[in-house]
């Protein structure tokens, strides 16, 4: 063994997708890697049977559980972090078994967003951590003026609402100032079958389907307003790229989004409330000012989503475990 294995502490990222999902687990992973590997071995895994690794990294309670579970049969005593997704926090762990045992084992839990400690059992919140995810910022191009470009970016299935986006976009069809653009894969098909009749239907609305992610912040940059309506939130990337391209959001009042911009956000409608939400769109196009407002609350916030605060956050937590648990690089996995 090296000096440099010695002296560099190994640790394994385990997504429950890898990149051919190209999903937000995935670029998690993928992002929290490059930041570790300056001061870090890292590898990144689907699912973890055996490895000499010092600390595992577990996005997903539920998805992830037979690795956790895994990691801790074989290494009582080394650090093992399990990061809360929002079904995790919102869902999972109020029904699912292995999700709460991979909890209940962590060493360290993570969320996303600043008000998700809150949500889990009590005795839990003093070993949760926040990490606040980041995205490189781009330019904000100018959006149309003639109408309203307003953009949903979510895969078609229940936790991110579209079908509240439908009703307010029927609520919408008499303005022809307001067109709004939905891009996401269909992964649920009643949902999918539903968009596809009200892009024919509604001359206001289009269904673009799943797009690259760099197509999506093409997209974004163009756009006067992003929509999010989700029922359920871990920390959205896509309203952290909105804020880090200077784009206002249009939100649904639930932790996963006001833990990321604030209470006293003014763009919030509350969950599931369609005609609220339609009220927000009407809104931003018709009140030049309080669209302004809302950009400049997006911009305030834009600095907690670097990629520095990001990587700062990382590193502590990586030194954390290092410091109180006591990782052991050096002993070889069991054969």
């Amino acid at each position: 063994m090296t000096a440099r294995s010695l002296s560099r502490p190994k640790v394994v990222i385990v997504t429950p997708a890898l990149a051919d999902a190209n999903n937000g687990n995935w670029r998690t992973a993928q992002r929290w890697a490059s930041m570790l590997r300056g001061r870090c071995d890292v590898r990144l895994a689907a699912a973890w049977h055996r490895g000499d690794e010092s600390v595992m990294i577990a996005l997903h309670a539920r998805r992830s559980a037979a690795s956790v579970d895994a990691w801790r049969a074989r290494y009582p005593a080394r650090p093992l972090i399990v990061v809360l997704t929002g079904t995790d926090l919102y869902r999972d762990i109020a029904t699912d078994a292995a999700a709460r045992h991979s909890l209940d084992i962590a060493d360290l839990l993570v969320t996303l967003n600043t008000l998700g400690p809150r949500s889990l059992p009590q005795a839990l919140q003093p070993r949760c951590r926040v990490v606040l995810q980041s995205c490189p910022s781009r330019v904000r191009l100018a959006a149309p003026a003639r109408y309203l470009r307003a953009l949903m970016i979510g895969h078609l299935r229940d936790e991110k609402a579209p079908d509240v986006l439908f009703d307010a976009v029927r609520e919408l069809a008499a303005r022809r100032d307001i067109r709004i653009d939905h891009i996401g894969r269909a992964l649920d098909a009643e949902l999918g079958e539903a968009a596809r009749s009200l892009t024919a239907h509604c001359p206001g609305y289009r269904w673009l389907g799943g797009l690259s992610h760099d197509a999506t912040r093409r997209h974004l940059q163009r756009a006067s307003v992003l929509v999010h309506p989700s029922r359920m939130e871990g920390g959205a990337h896509t309203v952290i790229e909105a804020v880090r391209t200077g784009v206002p959001v249009l939100a649904s009042h639930i932790d996963g989004n006001v833990g990321l911009l604030g209470e006293d956000y003014d763009g919030y409608c509350a969950p599931g409330d369609a005609h609220a939400l339609a009220g927000l769109i009407e809104r931003a196009r018709d009140d030049a000012d309080w669209l302004a407002h809302l950009a400049r609350q997006c911009d305030a916030k834009a600095g907690l989503f670097s990629a520095e605060h990001e990587q700062s956050s990382l590193h502590a937590l990586i030194d954390e475990c290092l410091a109180s648990f006591g990782a052991c690089p050096t002993v070889p996995p069991s054969t």
